[in-house]
């Protein structure tokens, strides 16, 4: 890991948080959804918010 700051940290925490959050509302919004267009688009994007939490998580690890 590199040496990381305090505020880098906590920035960090914070996008990783964010696409945390991002991946709950996309998940929620894709079983809500009736269209499956729709449906597959909100898949998608709670998927990629999950792959980018997973990589600002490798700077923790």
């Amino acid at each position: 890991m590199a040496d990381l700051s305090e505020l880098d940290l906590q920035n960090l925490r914070h996008l990783i948080l964010a696409h945390d959050v991002n991946h709950c509302k996309m998940q929620a919004y894709a079983e809500q959804a009736t269209d499956p267009s729709v449906k597959q688009f909100f898949n998608k994007a709670a998927q990629s918010a999950t792959q980018e939490k997973q990589q600002l998580m490798q700077f923790l690890g």
